[in-house]
């Protein structure tokens, strides 16, 4: 499908289309159009693989993967879901911004290697899964095994967080205001500097997350124990 010229707002009826058809028609749009979802209904793959920049509303909940696989290195498009999602919202996401108003299901931002992922509600398991680069912000609470294996990038919980959080981390650092059920193997509670908290600052203007300190939040690095086998530390694997 050739580009399309217009870029005065356009409605889409997620009813009325298929996934393929809306997606189709979102990649032809030109840079700068806004657009609108309507009717989704729990749909999924909605929004998927968009690069250019965009500002895209899902009128109502959502089902998997929205977002994903979008965006670039310079920038992407801007999604907002005007309710909840299911799971892997923003998986490898590129750039652009993606804003949750309502609460999201298991490994939000799974592999993101850019761009940022704006959960206003709660996230269920796993979010930040494998991060490479991304940030995941989430206002409220976030599950269990959050953070695991995550490489590279930010994760702001701004509630509290459950279980195994930071297993296996690398070099991403996760921000949480609230209590830690536990941390995951080799992850640590680090001391919070002067850095930390004008990147936190920087989180909390960007989200509008203003019941987060940011000189009140814990800081979790990685004990980087695990970057090499030891057969010591075999329990540990």
């Amino acid at each position: 499908m050739e580009s399309l010229t217009a870029v005065h707002p356009v409605t889409l009826d997620c009813e009325a289309l298929s996934v393929r058809e809306i997606n189709r028609v979102l990649r032809a749009l030109p840079d700068g159009s806004e657009v609108r979802l309507v009717a989704p209904r729990g749909r999924h793959n909605l929004a998927v693989g968009i690069e250019h920049p965009l500002s895209i509303t899902i009128d109502g909940n959502a089902g998997y993967f929205i977002g994903g696989l979008g965006g670039s290195r310079t920038g992407g498009p801007s999604i907002t879901v005007d309710g909840f999602v299911g799971w892997s919202v923003g998986e490898n996401l590129m750039g652009g911004t993606i804003r949750i108003r309502g609460s999201a299901s298991q490994s939000a931002g799974a592999s993101a290697c850019g761009g940022t992922i704006v959960v206003e509600g709660d996230a269920s398991l796993r979010a930040g899964i494998s991060l490479k680069g991304g940030t995941v912000a989430v206002a409220g609470d976030a599950g269990a095994m959050s953070g695991f294996m995550a490489q590279a990038g930010t994760i702001l919980i701004g509630g509290n967080a459950g279980a195994g959080l930071g297993d296996s981390l690398y070099e991403a650092v996760i921000y949480v205001a609230g209590r830690i059920d536990s941390l995951g193997a080799d992850a640590r509670v680090e001391e919070l500097t002067e850095d930390d908290v004008d990147a936190v600052k920087s989180l909390v203007a960007q989200t509008g997350f203003d019941h987060i300190a940011p000189g009140d939040v814990t800081r979790v690095g990685s004990a980087r124990q695990l970057y090499h086998f030891r057969s010591e530390h075999h329990g540990a694997y």
